[in-house]
């Protein structure tokens, strides 16, 4: 019995008329297709959420390498050139920074104080991702700063206001004493994470001499690259061949590693749970072939009368049991990458109508997706190669789970069969 017989049998049965066991397969396939909508959503989601934050780190917080000066702990112009006439590199900005208390008219709270130049916030990268809520982006004199919107909320204060800014000072004897300055509120901006808007308190060069003394802050160079996800390790490397001995090099992985790998170890759980759901899924194609063999009885008969192997019979209903998956696969991949894709309209929608319904019972507004703990909106990131193997990994549960049906099917008894049709 040749393959391509059994194939065309297998397609008959899954797209032929209802009476040919159509309702058992194509059900199976619904199954797939609906279990593969959530993984897709999933995969979708969890990757944007951590491609988001990701890049809301390396262009505002880490950068995409750091660079730091061993020998005598300051920035310099001639370090700066170097680092410039490394390939790929795009910018590079010397900062401090430091921990400090912030106090305005509304209260005070811990902050992480940065003095860096001005122009690292008109970089294409940080400029690209940056809300201005009021004001200006970026510090002008040294005497403004420039904090996160949820910072701003929280110690109660608006453009103009005038907040005091302490951070420790230590003297020759190695005492430590506080150490208080001034500041105007010249802008306030978002970058659409809160965990980084409450702790932004940003300063221009010159302000971070006024609050920071040698010993209290940290001074590194922070650099950006083309492509930090694929080139920061070559790019590292060069820097060290161009600055020698006395510094320290670190990409955004380094300094990353423990945050990142949380948020990969829990796009793996939930991928994972998912997956549970697929097997399950592809159980039902199992219970299909063998309802499509129980009713195809007289087929088989015929076949195996007419030459028909075990193997040729068998293969029937692997075929059938793969277009199956193949094409709930599809059917299921398509519905998610569709819904993936429109994830931040439907999540709006269903928090307009949530909060509509809210509403007539005096209840307030309902966020889905809290912007105190997620991104406001969520980047579509969509992993080809991931949604590939989810794919196949459908098809091949599918096949695996009609194995033993099929091979049952391939070994049934001719005679016997035309005796019970």
């Amino acid at each position: 019995m040749k393959k391509n017989v059994s194939f065309f049998i297998a397609l008959r049965y899954l797209w032929g008329r209802a009476h040919e066991g159509v309702r058992y397969l194509r059900g199976a396939a619904a199954g797939i297709a609906v279990s593969l909508v959530p993984i897709i959503v999933t995969l979708i989601v969890a990757d944007g959420m951590i491609r988001g934050i990701t890049d809301r780190y390396l262009e505002f917080g880490t950068g995409h390498i750091q660079v730091s000066d061993l020998t005598n702990g300051a920035t310099n112009e001639e370090t700066m050139e170097i680092i410039k006439k490394s390939p790929n590199v795009r910018g590079v900005w010397p900062e401090q920074r430091g921990m400090g208390v912030i106090a305005g008219k509304g209260g005070k709270t811990g902050v992480t104080v940065r003095s860096i130049e001005s122009s690292f916030w008109d970089f294409p990268g940080s400029a690209g991702m940056l809300k201005i809520i009021d004001g200006a982006n970026k510090p002008e004199t040294d005497r403004d700063i420039v904090l996160g919107e949820t910072l701003a909320e929280n110690i109660g204060v608006s453009v103009g206001d005038t907040v005091r800014l302490m951070t420790i000072r230590q003297s020759e004897g190695g005492r430590m004493s506080p150490r208080t300055a001034s500041f105007t509120v010249r802008g306030i901006i978002s970058c659409g994470y809160n965990e980084l808007d409450a702790l932004w308190c940003i300063t221009g060069h010159g302000g971070g001499n006024r609050i920071f003394t040698d010993g209290i802050s940290t001074s590194h160079f922070i650099v950006k690259i083309d492509d930090p996800y694929k080139n920061a390790e070559s790019v590292l490397w060069d820097l060290y061949d161009s600055l020698g001995g006395g510094y320290g090099l670190y990409t955004w992985k380094d300094l990353l590693r423990s945050q990142y790998m949380s948020y990969e170890t829990t796009r793996q759980l939930l991928l994972f749970i998912m997956a549970l759901i697929v097997i399950v899924a592809a159980v039902n194609v199992s219970s299909a072939t063998s309802m499509l063999v129980l009713e195809r009885q007289k087929d088989i008969a015929v076949l195996k009368v007419s030459g028909g192997s075990v193997k040729g019979i068998t293969g029937v209903f692997l075929w059938g049991s793969f277009l199956t998956g193949l094409t709930g696969g599809i059917i299921g991949i398509a519905l998610g990458l569709l819904v993936g894709g429109n994830i931040n309209f439907l999540v709006r929608s269903l928090e307009n109508i949530l909060t509509f319904f809210s509403g007539l019972f005096n209840g307030g507004e309902i966020k889905i997706l809290d912007p105190g703990f997620y991104l406001e909106t969520i980047p579509i990131v969509i992993d080809w190669n991931a949604v590939l193997m989810i794919g196949l990994f459908a098809i091949f549960c599918s096949v695996i789970a009609s194995w033993i049906p099929a091979r049952r099917a391939g070994k049934l008894k001719p005679m016997e069969l035309l005796r019970k049709t």
